[in-house]
């Protein structure tokens, strides 16, 4: 039996459907909880979660009052993120992209993100799960670990030692 994945946050949507409860199959399957945390550590990386704190460091704000853009300066680690994203999210469907954004990205539960596009209840875990298989498929992860059929056999001994 395979490992769970660590999901770091007890406050992710995703811990909850991939939980057993009372002996059933859980909802997510652990490649999926992989996909979609490997996705909130993109996001994280890409800094494109909303801001908790203000800011008052004299350097950032004369750059942005320098630049006029008002866009922070961004690492190189967080551009490489939002190129990744922008890859994942043209190869899912513009609603499974949405809604893997809000609830692995954003940590928003399934009845708000059904509540601010209007649809109808249980119709975001359905999405998410079928969003989550095609970013696991994405990332290349699938529900059984396999390798290669057969190998040739290594040695870094090229000729058996005599045993006397």
């Amino acid at each position: 039996m395979a490992a769970a994945p660590l999901i770091v946050s007890d406050e992710s949507p995703l811990a909850r459907l991939a939980a057993s409860v009372d002996g059933a199959a859980p909802f997510l399957l652990p490649h999926q909880v992989e996909a979609g945390e490997r996705l909130r550590r993109l996001v994280e990386r890409a800094r494109l979660g909303p801001r908790v704190t203000m800011s008052y460091d004299p350097a950032r704000i004369a750059s942005r009052a320098a630049s006029g853009s008002g866009a922070p300066d961004l690492a190189d680690s967080a551009i490489d993120a939002r190129r990744k994203l922008d890859a994942i999210a043209q190869s899912l469907p513009a609603e499974c992209g949405g809604v893997l954004f809000d609830v692995c990205g954003l940590l928003k539960g399934l009845q708000v993100v059904e509540t601010e596009r209007g649809w109808p209840r249980r119709s975001a875990k359905l999405v998410l799960r079928i969003g989550l298989e095609q970013l696991a498929t994405h990332f290349g992860l699938t529900q059984v670990a396999q390798g290669r059929p057969s190998g040739r056999t290594r040695s870094w001994l090229h000729e058996r030692l005599p045993l006397d």
